[in-house]
């Protein structure tokens, strides 16, 4: 599995960190690549981009509280961004929403609990009740039509 993995100033270090812990898949690194004062915007879309563009199977953002990442991300059409911030919320994120980019806080999560997260959503499957693929397409037709 290709894993891409972005970020900003604050989550740096955390990235770092579990990239070490991800060696058992491919890693591509969107940066940032410091821990200089960034503006997360351009790292997080870029990712987004190579998701959609099936540059990576799996997108990895993460900025001191996720959120903003996460709502840079869900900009780009196609993508479905779930900040995560526990285990439950890992395997919810797969079997309910299909997401495709997961959004982290290095603040308030340390590099293993986030490879643990990770780890649980990989694992995961997509459910194969219809009421999830609906959801998901109501979501889609949203973004392409404005209607649902």
């Amino acid at each position: 599995m290709r894993i891409g993995i972005a970020n900003d100033h604050r989550a740096y270090k955390v990235k770092e960190e579990l990239k070490k812990m991800l060696d058992e898949y491919d890693i591509v690194d969107y940066g940032c690549y410091s821990q200089q004062r960034i503006d997360y915007p351009k790292y997080a879309i870029t990712l987004a981009e190579a998701v959609i563009n099936k540059e990576v199977d799996l997108g990895i953002v993460m900025c001191g509280t996720g959120i903003g990442v996460s709502i840079a991300c869900n900009k780009v059409k196609g993508i479905r961004c779930a900040k995560i911030d526990n285990k439950d919320e890992a395997k919810s994120a797969k079997e309910h929403n299909d997401a495709n980019v997961l959004a982290f806080s290095a603040q308030s999560n340390t590099a293993k609990e986030i490879k643990e997260m990770i780890d649980i959503f990989i694992n995961s499957t997509f459910l194969s009740d219809p009421c999830y693929k609906i959801r998901i397409d109501q979501v889609q037709k949203y973004e392409e039509t404005n209607e649902y």
